[in-house]
């Protein structure tokens, strides 16, 4: 190889050295980025809080951190005294406990102990009578403590009030079917399977259809309606519980469909009311009024605000400014005069236009703009109709107790269970916003009712 040539090569295997001292160079690097990165998760997986510790960027700034505990003139928080006294005990101080010696200036020191009473089942002998009537044929005696008439190897009967207890630990509570059982064994003395709770179930929810029927009847008279899903398991995946809540009642459905159709069957063809909802697709051409989540929105807009530069975070300022100061007008309406909060009203409208009617350059507002522009005549519906919210927390309020409970049973296994969560928990949810004590509501559902003459 003559000289040229081999300097020619020299050249190429130094270009070559460089090229991987570079390349092994930034391999290092990344090798020592992952290192540090495997470090932190394996340091972040042995704390305790693991799972639910919230990531470093997700904290609130030390500067923006509250006060710890209540507000500073909070009513006071303890127990209540108890409206009845069933035992009065004074135990007195006839002598120093120590030493024996008198005792002077006695100070009486009350106090109140709720205890639970050692329970057990009060159990009723109930005996009845059949027979023969020359009109009616067989006839039988019954009483409204009775929930069944089967006798013989199933003669024995849990009471109106144990069942009703046991669906509301089951379908409101969340407690697993086998925990209920539990429960009643352990608090109460009640020998019940499994599966015979399930069945003492379905027949709860078959007597109680009626009431359901109504709920959903009254939600088609309200002001406003909040609705929500989420997806569901009925003995497989591919269902959806749906939710339709107002302050005073609350209705689920489990359905295959995740389309209007589920909506429109349940508030009905002459729906006067406004429909509160999140921006699925489901929801856009409804036939009613409709109002889109202010939550929903906002959170939108900081998605896009944090995908663009410092720089160009103006506009987005700018149209959340513009809902927040919807929220606040919404607030002030019983306390500013009506002329002024119609020129406020009238002022949100022309911002809106002016914010949402150009288009925008960027590709990240032209987005979040048309989200906006095409619920524009939904976009301030709860300053015109009253009865209704700035978001829909409501649902999501009214979903959470049901995502709970399917963590620890992923939903229900058959048609027929699924049909009877969506009546008792309906109605047991509806009895906590009504104030109503849901183990009493449900016993009149649960009796037998005497037979009476027709004639």
């Amino acid at each position: 190889m003559d000289t040229d040539g081999r300097d020619a090569r020299i050249g190429e295997l130094e270009a070559e050295v460089r090229r991987l001292r570079a390349e092994n160079a930034e391999l290092r690097t990344l090798v020592q980025s992952l290192q540090d990165r495997l470090e932190l998760l394996q340091r972040q997986a042995h704390r305790q809080a693991a799972p639910f510790r919230r990531s470093d960027p997700d904290k609130k700034p030390p500067d923006q951190h509250g006060t710890p505990g209540r507000p500073a003139g909070h009513p006071p928080a303890h127990r209540p005294r108890p409206p009845q006294i069933d035992d009065d005990i004074e135990v007195p101080l006839a002598a120093c406990p120590k030493c024996g010696g008198p005792v002077e200036v006695l100070q009486p020191r009350e106090q109140f102990i709720e205890d639970l009473p050692p329970i057990r089942p009060h159990v009723t002998r109930l005996v009845t009578y059949t027979g023969t009537c020359p009109c009616c044929g067989e006839v039988q005696s019954t009483h409204p403590m009775q929930v069944s008439t089967a006798v013989g190897a199933a003669c024995t009967h849990l009471g109106a009030r144990a069942v009703a207890l046991a669906a509301l630990l089951n379908k409101h509570l969340g407690l697993t079917v086998r925990s209920t059982c539990r429960v009643l064994a352990n608090l109460g003395g009640l020998s019940i399977t499994p599966g015979g709770l399930v069945q003492a179930l379905h027949r709860v929810a078959d007597k109680t259809r009626d009431a359901l029927a109504e709920l959903v009847a009254g939600l088609r008279d309200q002001p406003a309606v909040h609705m929500d899903e989420t997806s569901w398991w009925v003995g497989g995946p591919g269902w959806w519980l749906w939710t339709f809540t107002t302050p005073e009642r609350t209705v689920y459905r489990v359905e295959e469909d995740r389309g209007r159709a589920v909506v429109t069957e349940t508030l009905g063809p002459a729906f006067a009311g406004v429909a509160v909802s999140d921006c699925l697709a489901a929801y856009e051409h409804l036939p009613y009024p409709q109002h889109k989540c202010y939550a929903h929105h906002l959170r939108a807009i900081a998605d896009g605000r944090d995908a663009r530069p410092p720089t160009e975070r103006a506009w987005f300022d700018e149209v959340a400014g513009l809902l927040k100061a919807a929220m606040i007008l919404g607030r002030l309406r019983q306390d500013l005069p009506p002329p002024r909060w119609a020129e406020c009203r009238r002022h949100l409208d022309a911002k809106a236009d002016a914010l949402l009617g150009p288009p925008r350059s960027g590709p990240v507002e032209e987005r979040v703009a048309n989200r906006l522009r095409k619920r524009r005549q939904w976009l301030f519906t709860f300053l015109d109709r009253p009865g209704v919210e700035p978001t829909n927390n409501r649902a999501e309020r009214a979903l959470r107790p049901a995502v709970i409970a399917r963590k620890l049973s992923c939903g229900n296994k058959t048609v027929r269970g699924k049909h009877t969560w969506e009546i008792l928990a309906s109605l047991a949810a509806t009895c906590t916003q009504r104030g109503q004590d849901y183990v009493e509501f449900l016993r009149p559902y649960l009796t037998l009712q005497p037979q009476t003459a027709t004639r």
